[in-house]
């Protein structure tokens, strides 16, 4: 990745990148996330695909603007010897010489080149360059911690109060988690690259990609992100208030089932007292004659036959409490973040100190 051009005129880097995702993808995300549109599994595996597809567009497009880096343009790695890069250079030189390429733009190409030859084979400029880019070069930049410090915190805090503006609400408060580990992580990575002597990555792993590289890769694709988080948030977030309105409901109509059947086996059992039949004995029919009570009329009257509905409405009851009380432990299962938190901070601490 290269840095001639200004950042700020990338229309997708940036704040610009932010808006875009806020304002086009994430309304675009919710849609597919609409309850009901897919099956619950499909939607988020849908959801999570978009993403990250637009995600893959958008930075490798911004990756094809930028250009290769100065090590891409030598084809050399990281880990190249002075001997590597002067060969490197020797060679592109020959093939992109003003007098033997045709292309329009043969002199710009050239000194390209020949820029990534003088920053990369002075061991000073090579290691501002690696920090930050050709940018840094530019500015004769060096190593600072108090201003790396200074514009980490403008950079975090300000994406942390868009975050939390983004994400105000009940329901949004597990995207909000999400976001913030996200920040957190990535401010640590940021601290642990930036603060190393070396490239803390194996040659083997990217092995032209500079630190100044990665932090911008990561910087690009968190709008991506933040607002999957919000998308995902939203859509996953189940209201522990209704779950238990819910559960109080299941348990007061239960209440009321065991009252009912309690007071018809109490009227039973006066009946059988008083005229020694439940069911209130023989009834009298229109014309004035006495008719028995029906056998299963008696045999539902009977205290006998009121337990047996009161066991079944308590079996109903019984299932309605326990799918209740079932959602609210899955819902309510999650604990504080505060302690992951603390132990990044602490981590970003002690790695600050040491280095």
């Amino acid at each position: 990745m290269s840095d001639q051009g200004d950042a700020g005129s990338d229309d997708f880097s940036g704040l610009t990148g932010f808006f875009f995702y806020a304002f086009i993808v994430h309304p675009i995300t919710a849609w597919i996330l609409r309850p009901g549109r897919f099956e619950r599994k499909k939607s988020i595996m849908y959801a999570i695909a978009f993403l990250a597809a637009l995600a893959a567009i958008k930075t490798g497009l911004e990756m094809q603007q930028r250009g290769p880096n100065y090590y891409g343009l030598l084809d050399v790695t990281r880990s190249s010897s002075p001997l590597e890069i002067k060969r490197a250079y020797k060679k592109l030189s020959l093939q992109l010489h003003p007098d033997k390429n045709p292309s329009p733009d043969a002199s710009d190409q050239f000194d390209r080149v020949k820029q990534a030859h003088d920053v990369l084979m002075d061991m000073e400029f090579r290691e501002v360059y690696n920090k930050f880019g050709a940018e840094g070069i530019k500015a004769n930049k060096r190593f600072n911690e108090s201003q790396f410090l200074l514009e980490a915190a403008i950079y975090y805090v300000s994406y942390g109060m868009m975050a939390f503006m983004l994400t105000l609400g009940k329901s949004s408060g597990d995207a909000r988690n999400w976001i913030f580990t996200g920040l957190i992580a990535m401010l640590v990575v940021e601290v642990v690259v930036m603060t190393s002597q070396t490239n803390p990555f194996p040659t083997w792993l990217m092995p032209q990609t500079t630190e100044y590289d990665f932090i911008w890769l990561l910087k690009s694709l968190f709008p991506a992100f933040l607002n999957g988080c919000r998308s995902l948030g939203a859509f996953l977030y189940v209201d522990m208030d209704a779950q238990t309105r819910k559960l109080l409901l299941a348990l007061q109509e239960q209440n009321k089932d065991i009252l009912l059947v309690l007071r018809d086996i109490q009227i039973g059992v006066q009946t059988v007292q008083t005229h020694g039949v439940a069911g209130g004995g023989p009834r009298l029919a229109a014309d004035g004659t006495t008719v028995a009570a029906a056998p299963s009329a008696v045999s539902r009257a009977t205290p006998t036959g009121k337990l047996k509905e009161l066991q079944d409405r308590l079996q109903t009851s019984n299932s309605n409490v326990a799918n209740a009380v079932q959602s609210l432990q899955s819902d309510g299962g999650g604990k504080s973040n505060m302690g992951f938190y603390l132990m990044i901070l602490g981590y970003i601490v002690v790695s600050y100190v040491f280095n």
